[in-house]
């Protein structure tokens, strides 16, 4: 795995489980996401982690929307690493999961989340068979889409290892998020970190994400171990451990980079993230 002093900063600004109910700071329509994106870019984000919602406020997986929402976030900040994501969470098929990749053009997609296999939620299943596996990696690599490699446990290392020695992914600088306390995989303890960061191949860039009150420990454990961090309402729609105060996408990046002050580290500009991802400078 890479270690570097430079920080890559991943904010999932939407999700599919947050409403304006829970937290009103959510940004769900293509305009909202957008400017979300454009605050984010200046606290220092590189990559912006995308989930459509319709006009109901429900998620989609429509790729008219998607692309509304990319086109708006280019707009504002063409530059900007834009990850899509494919997930089986609210629908299992894959002609569902995989209309965003058909996205082309100035609106294509540099990256799409790629979960590397079946697990659960703390009262939902999200499925990821094999051949499902196969068929959206498959998909993102014949259409020059990037995967981001979504791993909740030692497994799905494993399974993205195999797939790239193997050839069926063609990557030289794989990203991986590593998702830590959720209840049905990883929790954030030391002995599955040190499993997991050692799993990672050689070449990898990675970032540590915690589900809910995990968030910021687990953002903080990847900064101290030399990797990136991935934060946003997506995760934690509340600033503090008590859940007393709601979060904005905003604070959540504020925070962080003053830890990353504290800790004397550098955030990676949009250019050196391109770069060392392996994505084109534009």
């Amino acid at each position: 795995m890479k270690t570097t002093d430079k920080v890559i900063i991943n904010c999932a600004l939407t999700g599919m489980i947050p409403t304006k109910e829970l937290n009103q700071s959510v940004p769900l329509t293509p305009q909202e996401i957008a400017e979300d994106v454009d605050m984010a870019v200046k606290y220092g984000a590189s990559i912006v982690h995308v989930h459509a919602r319709g006009k109901s406020g429900k998620p989609t997986w429509k790729k008219d929307i998607y692309a509304e929402i990319i086109k708006r976030i280019r707009d504002k900040q063409p530059k900007v690493i834009i990850t899509v994501s494919t997930s089986g969470r609210n629908w299992s098929e894959f002609e569902k999961r995989a209309e965003v990749l058909e996205l082309d053009g100035d609106i294509k997609p540099d990256m799409a989340t790629l979960t590397m296999g079946s697990m659960n939620f703390i009262n939902t299943a999200s499925m990821n068979s094999p051949e499902m596996i196969e068929k959206l990696a498959t998909t993102m690599q014949k259409n020059g889409i990037k995967p981001e490699f979504e791993i909740f446990e030692p497994g799905m290392i494993h399974k993205a290892n195999f797939m790239l020695e193997r050839g069926m992914i063609k990557d030289e600088n794989p990203y991986f998020n590593i998702f830590l306390g959720n209840l049905g995989t990883a929790p954030l303890e030391v002995t599955n970190i040190s499993a997991l960061l050692n799993l990672l191949p050689k070449n990898a860039n990675w970032a540590f994400a915690g589900l809910g009150r995990f968030q910021l420990r687990a953002n903080v454990m990847g900064l101290t171990m030399g990797g990136g961090v991935r934060l946003g309402l997506e995760d934690n729609i509340y600033l503090n451990q008590e859940k007393e105060v709601l979060a904005t996408n905003q604070g959540q990046l504020e925070r962080i980079n003053k830890i990353i002050d504290l800790m004397d580290l550098e955030v990676s500009t949009i250019e050196e993230t391109r770069e060392r991802l392996g994505l084109p400078l534009n």
